[in-house]
């Protein structure tokens, strides 16, 4: 049976836990496999509104099991928190599992995230304050926390007491700031392992085992592959790798077992946060997206800055993703525009330049080049078909589909979870 990674394939908050729920009956697991609670889903269930950070979309699905892999860094406090929140609502979170090899994020990480921001001033990154940066750069450098050193007291003090080595002379010296004791970031993180055991296993073990018993695995990205560290608009990225890559180290499967990779196309494009953004629109068409889109991060609560469809970035994101399908999301918010701009190239210098540069400073002066498509005035969000579509909607989708290199499989014509159109099968 088929392991599918389904990611965002432009700046993130593309709707991916729309597209995650919609696959959750047909699949037995779903698997975050990097990021942390920097990144936010919301669902929409009937009348009820999830928005989940840290959990995987699958939770909300009673026959599907969730799983927090190897690749996640983890705020014990935000997890627990969201798991409690979710109980309160009536939804059953105890086939969660959690990665033994997970990273957590530290007192003293979110610390050292907010401070370090606040420090770069003008220069600042636009990150989201909650230690993932800093956890991440733990994890690297070989002084991080993990998820099992919290049932082995004696290995815990000593990696906290090395990490601190260095962060308590950077916090005094640099910034000012008072020295962070190592045995009350013990006490602090020992509270949270009782309550996290239940969770905590083998998750390379359970997937691969669950892969060859002929199960359906999904692989589910946070943010999207524009913020990814490698292959993103560095430095305005994330810390981890969102991209289709990062599915296999994040949640320790091999490149083999993946079948499909399933990207997800908001029908504009949003960002949020600081950094390039060639189709960034200033005006009332701007507001107008916001507005409409609800253009606000789950997370970060933050304003997203929006923009008109930049199909460079599509075919780029097909590309290094290996793309088999798009999901297209937010289709119904271009209802009511006469003329729906499109961003097939940029101009860079004078030149016209059909796929994204590699140079920073040439896409942060790239100019995009439109082509005008018809709008439509109909209301889709009761469509069910794509022959249901108004003819200027079908048109948009395949000029689309065209530029961006995949076939679209499905469309969101609006936030509920029935509100979406499957041309193709993703399983």
């Amino acid at each position: 049976m088929p392991a599918l990674v389904l990611l965002g394939a432009q700046w993130g908050d593309e709707g991916k836990g729309k597209a995650t729920d919609l696959l959750g009956g047909s699949v037995d697991y779903v698997v975050r496999y990097q990021g942390g609670n920097n990144a936010g889903h919301t669902v929409v269930v009937g009348d009820q509104k999830y928005a989940l950070h840290l959990l995987p979309s699958g939770i909300l699905t009673p026959e599907c099991t969730p799983v927090i892999g190897n690749g996640v860094v983890v705020d014990p406090s935000v997890l627990l928190s969201e798991l409690s929140g979710l109980n309160e609502r009536g939804v059953d979170t105890s086939k969660l599992l959690l990665s033994g090899n997970a990273h957590i994020i530290t007192p003293y990480n979110v610390t050292l995230d907010k401070v370090t921001e606040r420090f770069l001033g003008k220069r600042k990154i636009g990150t989201t304050g909650r230690g993932i940066g800093p956890t991440y750069a733990d994890k690297i450098n070989r002084v991080g926390i993990r998820v099992q050193d919290l049932y082995d007291e004696s290995i815990l003090t000593q990696k906290v007491e090395a990490a601190l080595d260095v962060k308590n002379q950077v916090l005094t010296k640099l910034f000012n700031r008072r020295a962070i004791s190592t045995d009350q970031v013990v006490e602090e993180l020992l509270v949270y392992a009782d309550k996290l055991a239940p969770y905590v296993t083998d998750t390379v073990l359970v997937l691969n085992q669950a892969l060859e018993d002929d199960k359906v695995v999904l692989f589910e990205g946070g943010q999207g592959t524009l913020l990814d560290i490698d292959h993103g608009t560095y430095p305005f990225v994330t810390s981890s790798n969102p991209t289709a890559g990062g599915a296999c180290t994040g949640a320790g499967v091999g490149p083999t077992k993946i079948s499909r990779v399933i990207g997800i196309l908001k029908a504009y494009t949003t960002r949020v946060g600081a950094g390039p953004f060639p189709t960034e629109l200033f005006d009332e068409d701007g507001e107008a997206l916001r507005r409409i889109g609800h253009e606000r991060g789950v997370t970060t609560g933050r304003d997203r800055r929006c923009g008109w469809f930049d199909a460079v970035i599509a075919r780029y994101a097909t590309r290094v993703n290996g793309l088999t399908d798009f999901f297209l999301t937010k289709l119904d918010v271009l209802t009511g525009w006469e003329q729906i701009p499109v961003c097939v190239a940029y101009e860079i210098d004078g030149k016209r330049v059909e796929e994204l540069p590699y140079s920073q400073s040439d896409f942060h002066h790239a100019k995009p080049i439109y082509e005008n498509l018809p709008g439509w005035s109909e209301d889709i969000s009761s469509a069910k078909s794509f022959s249901d579509l108004p003819k200027n909607a079908q048109a948009y989708v395949k000029a689309l589909e065209e530029m961006s290199g995949a076939p679209i499989s499905a469309i969101g014509v609006g936030p509920g979870r029935d509100e979406t159109i499957e041309i193709n099968s993703f399983i």
